[in-house]
């Protein structure tokens, strides 16, 4: 225990001396998570609404019936009070100044109504939209030409955990949560690969300093780093961006501390092989990014394609992205299976790279020379 304060000690000295550490730690996460909120964000909580042309030159009772139909959709923005000529309605659909153009009926016995869209934003949220509402009112009007009347009807409704309806923010505020604290580990453990490449541990290995105690020092003094991170980022995700958090505390507790030191080990486990900065950084890189879009930090991993999924559940910031919205989002028990399940692959992550990276720590192979 001695030993293991004096390393820690060292560490802190080490790492409030060095100004770049601050700024990767602390003001970068900082300023990644402002960017991606107001990238994502800036809209999702608007009113969703669409402007389109309507073509009616054939006026006609079936066209009248449902262009007053469309009038009744209040999402629904007309570009003109008036109907305009489909040549009119293709020009300011291909200039987008409108998200699509309804033809309407040209004669009674016409059966159909065309929906014009853009090709690029024919795979849209708006395209799909609009064509899921058309489609929905021509039902409608398919019961009334045969005298029928609706008998079922859908009801939706969302419930959660929390005290209040949940928004995008609140799923990307602890998305991006996660990402900073997995960076931080991940990147946090640049400075063994220059003490390693400048001889320090070399000559501590000749001491009688417990390199497996060095490791875990530096893992511990990181760990107070994640503090600051997820404090400063919950409130700015609350105060500036609006955010609501419903935090289970035991919870997040667990949570936070057993992912932060997986992820510190993850970091340390890339030090023990990286023979340069350099090399650590690209493997670190690449690992960020990767875990970055494939663990659920923009978007949940259901809505991934199904070939990828197994990828996803087998990263560990994927869990710990999981276990922090669970607890500080959905407010969690601790008692939760599906929540130590989480937890457990974590651990497995970090117990796994931590024991790895300290065999590697003891060969005297990486061991660089001055």
């Amino acid at each position: 225990m001695k030993q293991f304060k004096q390393m820690f000690s060292a560490q802190l000295k080490i790492t409030f001396r060095e100004k770049q550490a601050w700024f990767w730690g602390i003001f970068f996460p900082v300023i990644l998570m402002v960017i991606f909120m107001v990238i994502f964000t800036g809209s999702s909580d608007n009113e969703f609404s669409a402007k389109v042309a309507i073509v009616d030159e054939n006026p006609n009772v079936i066209s009248e019936m449902m262009l007053n139909q469309i009038n009744q959709i209040p999402i629904l923005e007309v570009e003109t009070k008036e109907p305009v000529s489909r040549e009119k309605a293709e020009i300011l659909v291909k200039d987008q100044e409108v998200a699509a153009a309804i033809v309407l009926p040209e004669s009674e016995n016409d059966t159909s109504i065309l929906l014009v869209v853009n090709k690029e934003n024919e795979r849209g949220v708006t395209s799909q939209a609009l064509s899921g509402m058309l489609d929905q009112l021509i039902q409608h009007a398919n019961l009334a030409a045969v005298g029928a009347t609706p008998t079922y009807q859908l009801q939706f409704k969302s419930i959660s955990s929390g005290n209040a309806e949940l928004s995008y923010t609140d799923f990307l505020l602890t998305g991006m949560i996660a990402l900073a604290i997995a960076q931080g580990g991940m990147f946090g453990m640049v400075d063994l690969v220059e003490m390693r490449r400048k001889g320090l541990i070399k000559r501590l290995r000749m001491t009688p300093a417990n390199m497996t105690l060095f490791g875990l020092s530096d893992m511990v003094m990181r760990l107070l780093f994640s503090v600051i991170q997820i404090v400063l980022l919950s409130l700015i995700g609350v105060f500036i961006f609006g955010a609501k958090l419903y935090i289970n505390f035991p919870s997040l507790l667990i949570v936070f501390l057993l992912g932060a030191l997986s992820f510190n080990a993850l970091g340390y486990f890339f030090s023990s092989f990286s023979k340069t900065s350099e090399a650590y950084m690209g493997v670190a890189n690449i690992t960020s990014f990767l875990m970055m879009f494939l663990s659920g930090v923009f978007f949940p991993v259901e809505t991934m394609p199904e070939w990828i999924q197994p990828v996803s559940h087998v990263l560990p910031l994927t869990y710990f992205v999981e276990g922090l919205r669970d607890s500080m989002v959905y407010s969690t028990s601790i008692f939760s299976g599906s929540l130590w399940f989480g937890i457990g692959v974590m651990v497995l992550w970090g117990v796994v790279t931590f024991m790895i990276g300290s065999w590697l720590y003891k060969r005297k192979s990486i061991v660089a020379t001055r």
